[in-house]
């Protein structure tokens, strides 16, 4: 039974957009449901092999998991509500599981992988019920007595985690003769789980560069799938985008993708010499991450270095009334929360660098109006709301223009007149001008 959830279409294929929460929910509601989770590994594999595609087509849901998907479906335009990954869906589902009573049963992995899953799992969620444990190695001979087993346990949950597209197959093949109601394909889960590999540090996962840190962790097994796996996927999927989108989108995609990406890579050192800089000064971390508004009004996580003592929004009602912004947003030229490395990043737009990171993600573009935050939306005239028909950009027009010297009404004509002449031209010509808005340092504060 499907999932009344939004899809987007990403290679002629329905993936969930849902958060992790509503899909548990819903995928644990009691229907029957068989589900399996696409990242770019199983996109490049469903292009050679025929039987897993069909497999896919007998899922009742397909989950979004990674940031490569992230990709594909920014570069159509498009975003899921959040990354359904089994590792970061796992906690929730067993939570789930445990206030509505259903139990699990863990199916593969080496000996002795499923069962040390299922007592970390417990631990982690006292009062979780478990069915039964047992690895992946049989044979196709020994499906019938697995089967059986799984069945005798009176499992609500079936995991399967045999890999990508073994685990589908065997779903596929006995879908009707299993009888929990949930059955997905959870991939390398348990090594997670059972903690014989070490999941990302959360920095690392929310820029979604888990991939670079499992091939550091694992390079044999990992080359090819990253090394050679990443730009085939790539390749598929501005292929996938360019039969449905316009030339500019997808030139504009594969233009930030490509230079923010470039520019991370060149950057690095300036990174680190910032972020020193700021930890020397003043308590807190080197990264700003704050809740921002993107396209059509969906929020996201916007990181930028840390330009203010760590107590700024606590003080913000101390200084809101001193605000030298006419309308909607606070700005004032000499806010006493800013740090003395804090005002020498904003006057040369340092601070902003980070945001490459969201521009790789798709939540942001190199150009395009600047992202405002809720509070600030919420304030919105519905002739001011046409600003937000479109990604949001590290730099704009107005961000040349004057920036801050603007004020908020002469921003938003300005935001509006690029999303509605908007073209790789004047995307370059923006891009081109930046550097020089940022030596003169005009309206930076």
């Amino acid at each position: 039974m499907s999932l009344s959830f939004p899809t987007i279409r990403l290679f002629d294929m329905p993936m969930i957009s849902t958060t992790r929460q509503r899909a548990c929910h819903a995928l644990l509601d009691g229907a029957r449901r068989r589900v399996a989770f696409l990242n770019a590994d199983c996109i490049n594999k469903t292009a050679s092999d025929r039987s897993y595609r069909r497999a896919l087509g007998q899922m009742d849901a397909l989950l979004p998991d990674g940031s490569g998907l992230a990709l594909a479906a920014a570069l159509q335009g498009v975003r899921f509500e959040e990354n359904l990954n089994g590792t970061d869906l796992f906690p929730a589902l067993c939570d789930e599981a445990r206030r509505t009573g259903k139990s699990i049963y863990f199916l593969g992995g080496k000996e002795g992988v499923a069962e040390q899953a299922a007592s970390n799992a417990v631990l982690s969620f006292p009062g979780l019920r478990v069915a039964g444990a047992a690895h992946g190695y049989f044979g196709q001979t020994d499906e019938a007595a697995v089967i059986r087993h799984i069945n005798d346990s009176g499992a609500d949950i079936l995991l399967v985690a045999l890999g990508a597209p073994a685990q589908e197959a065997f779903i596929a093949r006995h879908s009707d003769a299993l009888s929990p109601s949930l059955a997905m394909g959870v991939g390398g889960l348990f090594d997670f789980v059972a903690g014989r590999i070490p999941r990302a540090p959360k920095p690392i996962r929310s820029i979604g560069m888990e991939w670079a840190w499992r091939l550091a962790c694992e390079p044999r097994r990992m080359a090819r799938r990253y090394l050679l796996g990443n730009p085939l996927f790539v390749a598929r999927a501005i292929a996938d985008a360019a039969k449905k989108a316009s030339v500019y989108r997808v030139t504009k995609r594969i233009t930030d993708t490509a230079l923010s990406g470039i520019a991370l890579v060149a950057l690095a050192p300036v990174f680190s010499l910032i972020a020193a800089a700021i930890l020397c000064e003043s308590r807190g971390g080197a990264f700003f991450v704050q809740t921002r508004v993107g396209d059509r009004g969906r929020p996201f996580r916007m990181v930028k270095f840390r330009t203010m003592h760590a107590d700024a929004e606590q003080r913000l009602a101390e200084v809101s009334a001193r605000s030298e912004r006419d309308g909607v947003g606070f700005k004032m030229a000499d806010d006493p929360r800013i740090t003395r490395v804090g005002k020498w990043l904003r006057r040369t737009s340092l601070d902003e660098l980070p945001q490459l990171f969201n521009v790789l993600k798709g939540e942001m573009a190199l150009v395009g109006p600047r992202p405002a935050l809720p509070r600030e939306v919420e304030q919105y005239h519905a002739s001011e709301k046409a600003r937000l028909n479109g990604a949001p950009g590290i730099t704009c027009l107005w961000q040349i223009a004057g920036r801050a010297d603007l004020g908020f009404d002469k921003q938003v004509e300005l935001d509006v007149a690029y999303l509605n002449a908007r073209s790789t031209l004047l995307d370059l010509l923006i891009i081109a001008l930046t550097p020089i808005a940022m030596i003169t340092r005009r309206g930076a504060y």
